[in-house]
Order: C-alpha cells, then sequence, then structure tokens
C-alpha cells in the first residue's frame, strides 16, 4: 500500500495518497493484532515490522519529493523553503525518532515512546494534509515534530542512562 502511496504522489495524486496512508495504516494496525490474538509473536516479527515501516515511511516521502521535482506535485514553498526540501527534513527525522528509540532501548532504556510525533501521529497528519490541501503544512509539521521527538527521546535517554545527577554528556 505504500508503495502505490508513494508512486501516487509521484503522479500528483495528494487525494489518493492521503486515503492509500490511511488503507495502509489499517493493515499496519491489524497485523500485529492479528499476531498478538493468535499468540504468534515473535522478537523477529518485532524488528520486520519495524523494517517494514521504515520502507513505508521512506517510499511515501521519496514519492512526495518525486512529485514535488518533477512538477506533478504543485506544493507552495514554505518559509521560502522549497517543499521538496521540508520532505527531505521529514524523511530523515521519520528514520530518527525510530533510530533514537532502538538506539537509546538498546542502550538500556526501557520502552522509550515520548515524543509528539510517534509514526501514528506523524501518517495521520500527512495524510490529513494530503486528503486536505495543506500537504505542504503537513510535511513542515511533520518535519519540525519529528525533530522535536528527537530532541525528547535524547533528553530522555539521558536522564534514564545517567540517572538525574548522572556525569552528563
Amino acid at each position: 500500500m505504500s508503495v502505490v502511496a508513494g508512486a501516487a504522489f509521484a503522479l500528483g495524486r495528494p487525494f489518493e495518497g492521503g486515503l492509500l496512508i490511511l488503507f495502509s495504516g489499517v493493515f499496519d494496525i491489524l497485523d500485529g493484532g492479528v499476531a498478538r490474538a493468535k499468540g504468534i509473536t515473535t522478537p523477529f516479527g518485532g524488528v520486520l515490522d519495524s523494517v517494514c515501516d521504515r520502507y513505508s515511511d521512506g517510499l511515501m516521502f521519496l514519492g512526495i519529493i518525486a512529485g514535488a521535482v518533477n512538477g506533478k506535485l504543485a506544493l507552495p514553498p514554505i518559509l521560502g523553503i522549497e517543499s521538496w526540501l521540508w520532505a527531505g527534513f521529514a524523511l530523515i527525522g521519520s528514520f530518527l525518532v525510530s533510530y533514537t528509540r532502538a538506539r537509546a532501548e538498546s542502550a538500556g532504556c526501557r520502552k522509550l515512546s515520548v515524543g509528539v510525533a510517534e509514526r501514528t501521529e506523524r501518517m495521520l497528519i500527512l495524510a490529513f494534509g494530503a486528503l486536505t490541501g495543506l500537504l505542504s503544512w503537513a510535511i513542515v509539521l511533520i518535519a519540525v515534530f519529528s525533530h522535536i521527538t528527537i530532541v525528547q527521546r535524547v533528553l530522555r535517554a539521558k536522564t534514564l542512562l545517567n540517572g538525574p545527577s548522572g556525569p552528563g554528556f
């Protein structure tokens, strides 16, 4: 679904891309829920799900970048910055939100799900922007909120790993 959503954006069809994001979100929720309900979750299943989510995010943002660069998506600059560049910032932020959590958890933090822009929120903002004609603003929000989430997670990881009176950076 995400491949098709990315293609829709690249072809200048943001409304369809937004619908496909929502549709793919249903499958994303169901796959883990079905596995948990059947009692067949595995650590590898979690890893595979995370990898698929990163591919999904990347393909959607690459579709937006391609559509903006090839002129099929009419995305105005925001704050003097071209929308394709904002999409690049959003893509980097989306990957780093996930990476920051994974790295902190591998260093010993318990489940680190703090922050204002988890994947669900980012995808809902993107779908809403695509469906309402506010895609450029949605991309900016995702870029900004993703990087805020990264900072929130880094600070929380610092507190958890170093303790309140730890050695600092």
